[in-house]
């Protein structure tokens, strides 16, 4: 006996093309089945949930209306596009997203050709779509671009450089405004819904455009005052001054949860004659359609494995405290004896754990919105006051406020405390999550502090010790996940700057680890005991500034050094080996010769998968670290066998 399929429209629906031949009198449903697919899947992958469901009716009429993949069609950040991968093709492999080997959980150029632009950070469809557009202009080409941009993703300022830049040209870029949090205006019902068709239509175009041109024959006065009264009685309705004024033609709002309404309206963009950039602005809800997604505060923005029918997310009971709960929490202790102590983060509250900070401290934490470089220099300003602000962000988003680190606050020598969270390998969101260059990045800046946590403990101690530093700007960083289980200090203590730390005394080969690889080491320092091989294990604490005391003494009574970090080339091991350089220790004079070697990230893009197989993979695990010990020491073939062991 077989059980006829819930989602019998969409079963027949492997490419928009297929999409486009169905009546439109049918695309609810095709809606209705895909938003129950959307949610089938995630239940079983995790990942990004509230944004797609919002984005279901967005998704059906862009890909019905227009012609895709010649259309260009880009998703902004890219984790609203679960639904357009079941429509292109992926719905086949859409329970692998994230997963090792799996569908991304974001854009991906290589993964489709209905992915014209891989995204996985914020507000960048705009100036991505742009190019396209002038690209096609430059060729002759008459296809169209459209950029889906909404979820916070409006609040960055690149979006506004990108739309700027727009307006001044003339090439041909459709801009869909996702308002999935009111951020604008709300959807002003059916009569708002008629004048986005009337100011999207041909007609209306044509009558404004001649009389425009009339209007220049008139007086100066009477031209101004008749354009100001037809651009007030459009804008009063639709809310798009800002936009008109950039160069950008508007048409909205509008309900993007009703296809009656979207369809004629993307069909009358669609069939524009005119070039120019255009915005439409669709309101939607985040979460839609999925009574537990729509009842919680973050509308089920990431999830974890979930029960469909009741919406319980399956959380597995740590073993240890996560690493961001850590850092929140040792930083509302800090807070507590110090008002001077603010916290900013750029629209991740929750992943940086201040959502936690803001419980107890609502006036003294700021939520910038998506925009990096402004929280950096924000937070410059404040230190620049006497307070002092740390500045919470994911190591991958802090490269976009690179400059403002160097030229706002490390030139200006100004006491702000960045939180690295994500410092590492982050598993699931993959390589545009990664947190692999803060090192090298930071530590080549003057005046900087650069710290990482080997465990759960120390990185009380380095909120403890960020929060005393006052003489210059101070990094720590961390990795995402549990911590390893460590006996957890009452209160942080701050740390002696520059200052590591012996964890396990040998005599033949030293081991100096700079972060989270710490634990791993130790593993590794066990094995190798196994091996004959006597092991020093060390935490560096800081790569700015070196404990130059420690790593003389490790070169001086061991044969061999190894340096290990959650990092790329360019980092901590780079800046031993200038120094040791520099002192002269690798010149190779006495009678032991040391031995040096760096651990670090591989110089390639590591996708998606579980931490522990991509640390594994990057060579950084612990029986990597035995096998780098042993190769060093010249027993290859005891090194072959640490490998397969």
């Amino acid at each position: 006996m077989t059980t006829s399929s819930t989602t019998p429209l969409l079963d027949t629906i492997h490419s928009p093309a297929d999409l486009r031949r169905l009546p439109e009198s049918e695309l609810a449903q095709v809606a209705k089945e895909l938003r129950e697919e959307t949610i089938s899947a995630v239940s079983v992958t995790g990942g990004h949930l509230g944004a797609g469901l919002g984005v279901v009716e967005l998704t059906v009429a862009l890909h019905y209306v227009f012609d895709t993949p010649q259309d260009r069609l880009i998703w902004d950040v890219g984790h609203q596009a679960y639904p357009h991968k079941i429509l292109t093709g992926r719905r086949e492999r859409i329970r692998t997203l994230r997963r090792g080997g799996g569908l991304s959980g974001f854009t991906r150029r290589s993964e489709s050709e209905y992915d014209p632009f891989g995204a996985a950070h914020s507000s960048t469809s705009i100036s991505a779509g742009l190019g396209m557009a002038v690209a096609n202009t430059l060729s002759g080409k008459n296809g169209n671009v459209i950029a889906v941009i909404g979820d916070g993703a409006m609040s960055a300022g690149m979006a506004y450089e990108a739309m700027n830049n727009a307006g001044a040209m003339h090439s041909r870029l459709i801009i869909i405004l996702n308002d999935n949090e009111m951020s604008i205006a709300p959807p002003a019902g059916a009569l708002s819904a008629y004048l986005a068709r009337l100011v999207s239509g041909g007609a209306y175009r044509s009558v404004r455009e001649a009389v425009k041109q009339l209007g220049r024959l008139l007086p100066r006065f009477v031209y101004d005052r008749a354009r100001k009264t037809e651009e007030f009685a459009r804008n009063f309705w639709a809310g798009g001054t800002m936009f008109e004024e950039l160069g950008i033609y508007y048409v909205g709002p509008i309900d993007g949860h009703n296809l009656d309404q979207m369809l004629p309206v993307l069909k009358n963009v669609r069939d524009f004659k005119e070039t120019g950039p255009i915005l439409v602005h669709v309101v939607t809800q985040k979460g839609k359609g999925y009574a537990p997604a729509e009842a919680t505060k973050d509308k089920y923005h990431a999830v974890n494995m979930f029960d469909v029918v009741t919406g319980k997310q399956v959380k597995p009971k740590p073993n240890a405290p996560v690493y961001t709960n850590v850092f929140a929490e040792a930083l509302v202790k800090e807070a507590a004896k110090d008002d001077k102590i603010v916290a900013i983060t750029a629209a991740m509250p929750s992943g940086t754990g201040l959502d936690i900070f803001q419980k107890s401290f609502p006036d003294r934490t700021f939520d910038v919105g998506i925009a990096e470089q402004h929280a950096v220099t924000f937070a410059a300003g404040l230190a620049s006051e006497g307070y002092k602000p740390f500045c919470a962000l994911y190591s991958t988003f802090l490269q976009r406020g690179y400059d403002q680190v160097v030229h706002d606050v490390a030139i200006q020598n100004l006491p702000v405390r960045f939180a690295i969270d994500r410092a590492g390998l982050v598993g699931a969101d993959g390589a545009t999550h990664a947190g692999s260059f803060d090192v090298a990045f930071l530590g080549i800046v003057p005046n900087i502090v650069v710290m990482a946590a080997a465990d759960e403990a120390e990185l009380v101690h380095m909120v403890a010790t960020a929060a005393a530093y006052d003489a210059g700007p101070i990094a720590l960083r961390y990795p995402r996940g549990e911590g390893v289980g460590v006996e957890m200090p009452v209160e942080g203590k701050p740390l002696e700057i520059g200052r590591g730390r012996i964890v396990r005394e040998g005599n033949k080969v030293a081991i100096l680890s700079f972060g989270a690889r710490l634990a791993e080491v130790l593993k590794a320092a066990e094995d190798l005991a196994g091996y004959g091989v006597s092991t020093t294990v060390a935490d560096a604490r800081f790569a700015k500034p070196l404990d130059v005391d420690l790593l003389m003494r490790l070169a001086a009574n061991h044969e061999v050094l190894i340096t290990i970090e959650e990092g790329s080339v360019g980092g901590f091991g780079s800046f031993v080996a200038q120094k040791l350089t520099d002192e002269g220790v690798l010149d190779g004079a006495g009678s032991r010769p040391l031995k040096f070697r760096s651990m670090v990230l591989p110089d390639v893009f590591q996708d998606h998968d579980k931490p522990e197989k991509l640390y594994a993979q990057a060579g950084l695990d612990a029986k990597a670290v035995v096998a780098k010990v042993l190769s060093t020491l010249g027993r290859e073939s005891d090194a072959l066998k640490s490998r397969i062991a």
